[in-house]
């Protein structure tokens, strides 16, 4: 069960990026320029990394296949995207039911995984998925939502965060099967092959992005180097993370570990910020928990 731990962790650095991150849109950085950031400190540190383990193995770059390029593209796009449409639902009244559908992501992946590369989920796997997603929703606090029964979900926060997941749903694909076209048995080269075109596609894709759209915040973005380095290794390690359980195993799979993201959310919650856990904080928790345990008991 080495995915699982590797999807444990790569959710931890995660939790720290959105972090890092959260504190630099606050201060100087637009929305647009502190995402260049994290992908932007990111590319560098993949790059150097990548060549070091292709040196220390004495081999080339792997070959790929054909649609290796396709994969990765297509999943960097979604990736980019998908970051966008969170952003958005900051300004959204109903951000918490807009977070809810975000969440969805995990079904959404097994539904793409399923259409695109053929992945198939076990009926128990289902289950622990499903529970997994219960947990979730316990979790999103949907009092401080406007509307009444299903008025409430009808609305532009709720469109962002169902496409939101389905565009992750898609990059989480997208990467599976670009690690899956990798020619070498080296799972840790094909994650790291797989992340150096990614990783480097949307740091150049997204400067000339934000030279065109927004003059003046790349040089903010530049001068953030001391801050903005710190995410680019947090990053490094969580997408580490996250290709190579993509390699090892279905995508659905690794999205329904990766909710511990939530958890660890909480946790920085109350132990940095000191606040109380609600009964329906431990409640989810409880729920998200059981659902990665259930998934390390039957796989």
């Amino acid at each position: 069960m080495t995915w699982v731990l590797i999807s444990v962790v790569a959710a931890a650095f995660q939790t720290l990026r959105f972090m890092l991150q959260k504190m630099l849109a606050m201060g100087t950085l637009s929305a647009g320029g502190a995402t260049l950031a994290r992908f932007l400190y990111s590319a560098p540190f993949v790059v150097v990394l990548a060549t070091g383990y292709i040196w220390w193995n004495g081999q080339g770059y792997p070959d790929v296949g054909a649609l290796f390029l396709p994969y990765a593209l297509s999943g960097a796009l979604a990736q980019i995207l998908a970051t966008w449409c969170v952003v958005a639902l900051f300004a959204e009244r109903n951000f918490a039911v807009g977070i809810t559908f975000k969440k969805t992501e995990v079904v959404q992946t097994a539904l793409a995984g399923f259409v695109v590369l053929g992945d198939r989920i076990s009926l128990g796997g289902l289950v622990a998925i499903l529970l997994g997603l219960v947990g979730v929703l316990v979790l999103s606090d949907m009092k401080n939502v406007g509307g009444r029964g299903w008025r409430r979900f009808m609305n532009k926060g709720a469109g962002l965060g169902l496409l939101s997941g389905a565009l992750f749903a898609v990059s989480a694909v997208g990467y599976r099967g670009a690690t899956l076209e990798v020619v070498s048995d080296d799972t840790l080269m094909r994650s790291l092959a797989s992340m150096v075109v990614v990783t480097s596609s949307q740091a150049l894709g997204l400067s000339l992005w934000v030279i065109w759209k927004e003059p003046g915040q790349m040089a903010k973005v530049l001068g953030s180097w001391r801050k903005s380095i710190w995410m680019g290794i947090a990053s490094m390690g969580g997408s580490l993370g996250w290709f190579t359980a993509f390699a090892l195993m279905n995508a659905a799979y690794v999205f329904a570990v990766g909710q511990v993201e939530v958890i660890f959310s909480i946790a920085a919650s109350v132990l940095v910020f000191k606040e109380r856990l609600t009964r329906r904080e431990s409640a989810g928790i409880a729920l998200i928990s059981a659902s990665v345990l259930s998934l390390v008991l039957l796989l």
